[in-house]
């Protein structure tokens, strides 16, 4: 990063000076880009005034005793509803008379919002310009009654010094944007007595944080008015454990399981993905849990509760078993992952972990472990937290506003968040038995509901305080680390040193309000952000993302890297589950972000982003550092120190686990001596040949056994010809005439997307019914429309071109030139030839005679009849050897393929027959064909050139893995080899759409050419799909929400979106490039952001 990198630049600086006054006073434009006349300024400077003089008339009347003081607040109130009133009203005024012109729109808005032209002082511009206008009626005269209103506040005694010192500071507080807008206020608030009063979670939609607040609030309403403690405890046990649940996702499963029935098949596509999370056995043991706890409850608070806490108390047994359960959990979640405390190496985690299977080896007795925590976790803990309140002597008082509240959020977090309910009621429980002899107010005004509220209010607070205090400390180092703006930050360093207590007021003041402790600009200037739910950003989750070509990626490994997050969050492996964490995981070039939205009992919503694959130099200085700081947590000797210390502990990302995802990984491979070899180009040309022939082969083979398979499907009864239109026809009407002009014995469809019946031949003359099929226009980027050869025309066929459709139908000859190629007119020898014919399109001409006879000399006929004898196409037939013996003798047949892959094999190499050169091989990789006679008849045949195109890219990759591998030996490895091209790889382009598709299906490989132009190398890519691990690691959840918060006050309040501002540039210590990459769009630049995804943690 360059030391000259501005804060703002100088644009936005001017429009910051001019913008930020104007904030801070409330309106007054005093600053603007031009020469104003100076009325402007001085009628500003009177409206600015004009509450001051109202209220100063009061103030003087009751000083100088001649009104008392509410006639005074009443009289200055009067005046100034007068007042505003006048003012909205002559604005509205000012716009009704002003005429109307509209704007054109441009892009500088800033520059666009200073052009006014003043007439005189009291001109309708000058109006609009003075006292702009509101958009609603309704907003005229609420504020202006509003204005009256707080006129008349001070007459309250009470409330007159601190409304005083309130409104000095309110103009800086919203300039510096610590006021929050009203739905991010009114959402926080939800969230935070959600939380806290009701011991819920956040949630990761708006709409399901507001029904979870209304349902629980009825929860916590209802306990009120039950009259019996018995009624009570039920009515609080039952419903903490179902709203602990994951209840929508369960409805929705539900739903589509009634209708399962009668939708079929697609409602299975629908449920496939949530029936892995939901079963029918795991509602059975809801039930179950949800019966025990209520007997449980029911029978310890009736038969066993005391009035008193002893230390001999039942109650004070189950504290010191919940004391000594907390301490095994924390121990074994602690040894889970790779640092203990983020500090020290966990002695018990594998050391050096370089493959999943070596790795799931060593972490095999861990995951033992992990299914212990669990059950301790899921189903002891919550009993014994029962027990521990139902026990409880506070539950004998009824009609109690405390009791109902706390109690009602206690039952709730025993199962929403049992490790933090634990921890709380061991602190509860430990500090009433050290004090329970002394008469203080904890133990004789708090009943234990209002305590365990109390203690877990602290909890998060003091969490959040150490996060925040540890992101302030980290900003600094960060800051004066940074030796290329040392000298401007030095002084910065050192104010923040001298003034370190208002700097702990600031961050203590964040922490109480639970919201982000902002550095101005990331540098040592930190302010109070404003507060904002959990979420951080307005928007839906997962609606919005900058999707480009890589996105594709990331939707292949979501499913696989959600199973594997499964399974480390039920070991305890990412730590502490809560709402608001942050994980970053990185595997070569991908780096993912990961957001916990909400958790609940055996279940967690998270949120999954994807980062740019894209080098830039910003993003590359930052995951190198990512990569440095898991390489010393993951990668060390297996003689290295037993318990070592994380040497980058002062680092935002803190190590956690590694977590085996199927994924593609990615190789680049430079071809040099490869594709320039001309040993290799040479054997390309020939072994081109072979696989076109195989190519061919295979297609028609396939056409065969499909066609078969539709006509067992179909009506045996019935006899049917199959009458093909060319490739670009519309179905036309046949006469019955037709049908006798038809001699074929037997005859065959091309087409992929046909369904007809079974043809049976006919030696007299019969009705048989007659099909007409509509051809398929596959396009070819580049061309508008296909086109008839023959013709050359688009639109309807002539009757007698049904005729050629026929399988007998050979070659039409161009009488305009006589030199072409021509093939007599006769019969396959063999009956069974028609199931792998060419369409008749295909063996059209386009070549002159000579050529095709000089061509035709490179046809491998011993591969052909090898290809011919390897098929298993003819289910149907008994002696299928002998059957492929036939077809591969009969001539007519070879002739159609050689005609058609010679002539491809001319279309792809032009007029030349030299040895290709490795910028040709590339050209035609991309479907760039060189022009040639032959060109025009293979791109008007889209299937047949797709073909083509394939058959050379498996050429490619052949002379490649020979070049690599070794030669090949024979024509059964040859074949070996294709069909494992046809079944395993996708070979093309990375632009390609079916690139994209082959991705999402999970092609085993996929491999693509390319060019470097930069170094001047040709380059291979391939892409490998197998179980790799992924490495995770724990962010600092305040560094992230600080920086989010300086993000959005520089958008909104300062408007500096330069892309080369100092804030986004990279910091390794910080991330803070990758941490506004995650940002939501538009202020952030994720390429793929997913919907919340709930991982089931049974």
């Amino acid at each position: 990063m360059s030391p000259d990198v501005p804060l703002l630049n100088d644009y936005k600086k001017d429009f910051f000076l001019k913008r930020f006054p104007q904030t801070v006073l409330g309106g007054p434009r005093l600053k603007l880009g031009y020469c104003a006349p100076s009325y402007i300024y001085v009628n500003q400077i009177i409206l600015f005034l004009m509450p001051w003089i109202l209220g100063g008339i009061g103030t003087l009347l009751y000083q100088l005793g001649i009104l008392e003081d509410y006639y005074t607040a009443a009289l200055s109130g009067g005046l100034m509803l007068g007042t505003a009133f006048v003012i909205q009203f002559t604005s509205l005024y000012a716009r009704n008379k002003s005429v109307t012109v509209e704007r054109i729109l441009t892009t500088d808005i800033l520059a666009q919002e200073d052009a006014h032209e003043f007439t005189s002082c009291a001109s309708a511009e000058t109006i609009k310009f003075l006292i702009p206008g509101k958009k609603y009626i309704a907003n005229t005269v609420f504020h202006s009654v509003l204005a009256g209103f707080m006129v008349n506040i001070p007459v309250l005694e009470q409330m007159n010094q601190v409304l005083h010192i309130l409104f000095i500071f309110l103009p800086f507080l919203w300039a510096l944007g610590t006021l929050p807008p009203p739905d991010a206020l009114f959402l926080w608030a939800m969230e935070q007595v959600l939380e806290f009063g009701l011991g819920g979670s956040s949630m990761s939609t708006h709409p399901r944080l507001l029904i979870m607040f209304i349902i629980s609030a009825g929860t916590a309403g209802t306990s009120y008015f039950i009259p019996s403690t018995t009624g009570m405890v039920l009515l609080m046990t039952g419903l903490g454990f179902l709203l602990s649940l994951n209840l929508s996702e369960m409805g929705f499963v539900f739903k589509h399981s009634v209708t399962r029935h009668g939708v079929g098949t697609k409602s299975k596509a629908l449920l496939s993905g949530s029936e892995k999370q939901f079963t029918w056995k795991e509602c059975l043991f809801y039930i179950v849990i949800l019966v025990l706890a209520l007997l449980e409850s029911i029978l310890l608070h009736h038969f066993a509760c005391c009035s008193k806490i002893s230390k001999n108390s039942p109650q004070a047994i189950v504290g010191y078993i919940l004391m000594i359960l907390l301490i095994i959990l924390w121990i074994l979640r602690e040894i889970q992952s790779v640092y203990i405390f983020g500090i020290f190496r966990n002695p018990f985690y594998p050391k050096d972990v370089q493959t999943v299977t070596l790795f799931l080896e060593k972490q095999a007795r861990l995951m033992k472990i992990g299914v212990v925590r669990r059950i301790l976790l899921n189903l002891v803990s919550p009993f014994a937290m029962i027990a521990f309140l139902s026990l409880d002597s506070s539950l004998q008082g009824l009609y109690s506003v405390s009791v109902s509240i706390g109690f009602t959020r206690a039952f709730r977090m025993v199962w929403q968040n049992t490790e933090n309910a634990l921890l709380e009621t061991v602190i509860v429980s430990a500090v009433h038995l050290l004090t329970s002899n002394t008469d203080i107010w904890w133990n004789r005004s708090l009943d234990t509901g209002i305590r365990l509220l109390l203690v877990g209010i602290m909890r998060d607070r003091l969490i959040q305080f150490i996060s925040k205090l540890q992101f302030a400390v980290t900003v600094l180092l960060a800051s004066w680390m940074e030796k290329k703006r040392r000298k401007s930050t030095t002084t910065l360093c050192i104010l923040n040193i001298v003034f370190s207590p208002f700097v702990l007021v600031v961050i203590v003041f964040s922490t109480l309000l639970s919201s982000p402790l902002l550095p101005l600009f990331t540098l040592p200037l930190f302010l109070v952000g404003f507060p904002r739910p959990t979420q951080s950003w307005p928007g839906v989750v997962g609606t919005t993302a900058c999707v480009c070509a890589d996105t594709v990626y990331y939707y292949q490994m979501v499913p696989s890297l959600t199973a594997a997050l499964q399974s480390a969050m039920v070991a305890g492996s990412l730590g502490l589950l809560l709402p608001g964490s942050h994980y970053l995981g990185r595997f070569q070039d991908r780096l993912i972000w990961i957001m916990i939205l909400e958790h609940g009992y055996t279940y967690c919503c998270i949120n999954i982003k994807g980062l740019e694959l894209q080098e830039t130099s910003c993003h590359t200085a930052e995951a190198l550092r990512v990569d440095e700081v898991f390489e010393g947590a993951f990668e060390q000797e297996e003689h290295a120190r037993i318990c070592s210390i994380n040497k980058h502990f002062g680092n935002v990302l803190t190590p956690c686990t590694v977590l085996p995802v199927k994924l593609y990984s990615d190789a680049k491979n430079v071809l040099s001596g490869i594709i320039d070899s001309h040993d290799n180009l040479r054997e390309f040309k020939g072994d081109l040949v072979k696989v076109l022939v195989w190519t061919l082969v295979q297609y028609c083979s396939r056409r065969s056994n499909m066609q078969e398979n539709v006509d067992k499907t179909e009506n045996k009864g019935k006899a049917s010809l199959i009458i093909l239109p060319a490739l670009n026809t519309s179905p036309q009407t046949q006469s019955p005439d037709d049908t006798d002009s038809l001699n074929s014995e037997t005859l065959d469809d091309w087409s992929d997307d046909v369904f007809d019946d079974e043809p049976i031949t006919k030696k007299g003359k019969e009705k048989d019914q007659l099909k007409i099929l509509q051809g398929i226009n596959l396009p070819i980027p580049g061309s508008i429309e296909s086109q008839r050869v023959d013709d050359h025309s688009v639109g309807k066929v002539p009757k007698n071109s049904l005729y050629e459709a026929v399988i007998l139908g050979y070659p039409a000859i161009d009488k305009g030139k006589q030199d072409m190629m021509y093939i007599p007119l006769m019969e396959f020898s063999c009956s069974h030839s028609h199931l792998l014919s060419l369409p008749k399109e295909w063996t059209s001409n386009c070549l002159p005679n000579s050529k095709m006879r000089e061509m035709s000399s490179l046809f491998p006929e011993d591969w052909y009849q090898f290809v011919l004898r390897q098929l298993k196409c003819f289910h149907s037939e008994e002696n299928v050897p002998n059957v492929l013996e036939e077809i591969a003798k009969d001539k007519v047949l070879k002739d159609f393929y050689v005609h058609a892959v010679m002539t491809c094999y001319f279309s792809l190499f032009g007029v030349d027959n030299m040895d290709p050169s490795p910028g040709h091989i590339l050209r035609v990789y991309k479907g760039v064909l060189p022009w040639s006679v032959a060109f025009d008849w293979l791109t008007e045949k889209p299937e047949l050139f797709q073909l083509a195109l394939k058959a050379f890219r498996y050429t490619l990759k052949l002379m490649i893995d020979k070049a690599s591998l070794g030669p090949i030996e024979d024509f059964k490895e040859l074949t070996n080899c294709l069909k494992e091209y046809e079944s395993d790889w996708y070979i093309g382009l990375v632009s390609d759409e079916k690139w994209k598709e082959a991705v999402l299906q999970e092609k085993p490989f996929l491999f693509s050419l390319g060019y470097d132009p930069n170094m001047g190398v040709y380059t291979g890519r391939v892409l490998t799909l197998q179980e790799l691990l992924i490495q995770v690691g724990k962010l600092n959840a305040e560094a992230v929400r600080g920086q989010w918060a300086n993000l959005s006050w520089e958008l909104l309040y300062a408007t500096n979106d330069d892309e080369e501002r100092y804030s986004i540039q990279a910091h390794p210590l910080l991330l803070r490039n990758l941490t506004i990459q995650a940002a939501d769009p538009p202020l952030g630049y994720p390429i793929y952001s997913s919907k919340p995804l709930h991982i089931h943690l049974f």
